[in-house]
């Protein structure tokens, strides 16, 4: 769908960003110990380590109990943040959580999590190994994808490796500059890459039909970048040609086709192991035909996402106001949305990526940009895609100033609007990207759930044989009572810890935390244990503080 890059963010809401802190030690907060000595794991049997790739639906797995446990070890509790003061405490039905040894033949893969920019910003310098902000920031996201693309790729952007001058045909403005990429800038962002281990994916010229230059352009990348390059896009939403005078009125389906298949068959002769990645539109009438056609290289289903994007209000339940993004329905109909692009994947044996994504693509603020629900909605659609069987997911974000800046971008740079200082800061949204980035990759679990309001749990199961619940309590952090979880485990849980992300409010701007910091979680090996953890147990049961996104690990 078209997004919002390129337009401002609304004088109104040039707020600061505070700067994130890297967080090394414990969870701040009222620690609470539990007694005892030193306990032995409980062993999987060998067969049951997990697979490189997602075992197949229903793929059982077992725990073998040692038949008397050691005594318990020392636990330290994590406190949650509970309701503001004055809340009325809504009660919210229980939620009961059964998580079975059966996988659903779906993973939670490694590298999920990426960030969508402009492809001009290509050409921006902050995009280097040696600018630690960038690089702290973009570690926060595990191993990031970093994908090039926007409306900017078929309008201002000119890839050379000869030097060439710019064209006069290309037209941008202050905020949106005609920009130039080269070899070089590529060399560049490989050192970020190298830095946090991230992965790229780019997008070639289509606005301006030129197959050999996209040719070329894919053959440095793939020299420069190597395995880190995984696919290159032929155009940024080519359905909306004919809408943007980028082709002519009759220009669809059929004409993509026959340019798709040049410029894939030039980008194969020099540089055949890189997938294309495509149809990369937001009609649903693309993807079957992008999934029909052969190409001489491996090819990637691609389709993008804004679920709030009635912009003038045709769609009541599509605007983007804060009463769509806090209930169900946008939580089922992206589930729906995305299951039309996961069919003509899936019959033609391909992965299906949305490598742009984000709460709404209408320009300038709303009232769900930068808030905390934005964070927690980021949370669950990343688990979502992941468990339907979608394994990149990339929201559109910007490099330009937090102050006059794209407000849907999960990172944005200080300084005055259009003077960036150097600084890298992160939005709310952010976080709940992070939350997921951080959790360790695995085959999900088989749930039988009920009740929790607007709650949605995930289970995954790790190459170690720990199992991570991520739940998403979407429940109103300002009015409603926690939730009490009762959680069924596979097995008898030996520890059981826990990282949580948190806000005040639904529309709480930049004031999203992370285990009580403005920061990625707390390491694995440093978390806190979950509140009243029954050692040696199957069954937990605990509460869970509205409008957080909670991940436990337990080990057996």
């Amino acid at each position: 769908m078209p997004h919002a890059s390129p337009d401002h963010d609304t004088p109104d809401s040039k707020k600061p960003v505070r700067r994130r802190t890297k967080v090394l030690a414990a969870v701040a907060g009222v620690a609470v110990i539990a007694s005892a000595a030193v306990a032995a794991p409980l062993l999987l049997d060998d067969k049951d380590t997990a697979p490189a790739a997602a075992a197949p639906s229903g793929t059982p797995f077992t725990v073998e109990a040692k038949p008397t446990l050691p005594p318990a070890p020392a636990f330290t509790f994590y406190e949650q943040a509970g309701p503001p003061a004055g809340s009325p405490l809504n009660p919210v039905e229980p939620l009961s959580i059964n998580v079975a040894a059966e996988t659903t033949g779906t993973s939670l893969p490694s590298g999920l999590i990426g960030l969508s920019l402009e492809a001009t910003d290509l050409a921006d310098p902050s995009l280097s190994g040696d600018n630690p902000e960038m690089v702290q920031s973009l570690s926060g996201l595990g191993r990031p994808l970093l994908r090039f693309g926007g409306n900017a790729v078929d309008r201002r952007f000119f890839w050379t490796s000869a030097g060439e001058a710019i064209p006069g045909n290309l037209s941008g403005d202050k905020a949106h500059p005609v920009r130039a990429v080269t070899p070089a800038d590529l060399e560049r962002v490989n050192t970020l890459l190298e830095a946090v281990d991230g992965q790229i994916a780019l997008t070639v010229d289509l606005g301006n039909y030129d197959p050999a230059r996209a040719a070329d352009m894919t053959k440095h990348a793939a020299a420069i970048f190597g395995e880190r390059l995984v696919g290159v896009t032929v155009g940024n939403e080519p359905n909306g040609f004919a809408k943007t005078g980028l082709r002519g009125s009759d220009y669809g389906i059929d004409a993509y086709l026959v340019e798709l298949k040049a410029y894939a068959e030039a980008m194969h002769a020099v540089a055949p192991s890189v997938p294309i990645v495509g149809p990369g539109t937001y009609e649903s009438s693309w993807w079957s035909a992008f999934a029909k056609t052969p190409l001489p290289q491996e090819r990637i289903l691609s389709y993008h996402h804004y679920p709030l994007s009635s912009c003038e209000g045709s769609d009541p339940l599509g605007e983007p106001v804060m009463g769509n993004l806090t209930n169900r329905y946008i939580h089922d109909h992206a589930n729906e949305f995305r299951g039309v692009g996961l069919k003509p994947a899936q019959e033609a044996g391909l992965q299906a990526w949305i490598p742009e994504t984000g709460v709404s693509a209408c320009p300038g603020s709303n009232e769900t940009t930068k808030t905390h629900a934005s964070a927690v909605w980021s949370a669950d659609y990343a688990l979502s895609a992941a468990q339907m069987g979608i394994s990149r997911v990339s929201f559109h974000s910007s490099l330009i100033t937090c102050q006059g800046g794209p407000p849907m971008s999960a990172i944005c740079v200080g300084g005055a609007y259009l003077q960036p200082n150097g600084m890298v800061d992160e939005r709310s949204n952010y976080y709940g990207m992070s939350m997921v980035a951080e959790m360790e990759p695995g085959d999900f679990l088989k749930l039988d759930t009920a009740g929790g309001g607007l709650s949605y749990p995930y289970a995954v199961r790790h190459a170690d044989g720990s199992v991570s619940v991520a739940v998403v309590n979407n429940n109103n952090p300002e009015t409603d009572a926690p939730t009490n979880v009762s959680l069924q485990l596979p097995g008898k849980a030996l520890t059981g810890t826990m990282t949580q992300m948190t806000g005040t409010s639904y529309s709480s701007q930049d004031s999203t935390l992370i285990d009580g910091r403005p920061a990625e979680g707390v390491p694995a090996a440093e978390r806190l244990t979950v509140p009243g953890f029954e050692y040696g147990s199957a069954t937990q049961t605990f509460p869970l503080t509205a409008g957080t996104v909670t991940v436990l690990n337990f080990t057996f």
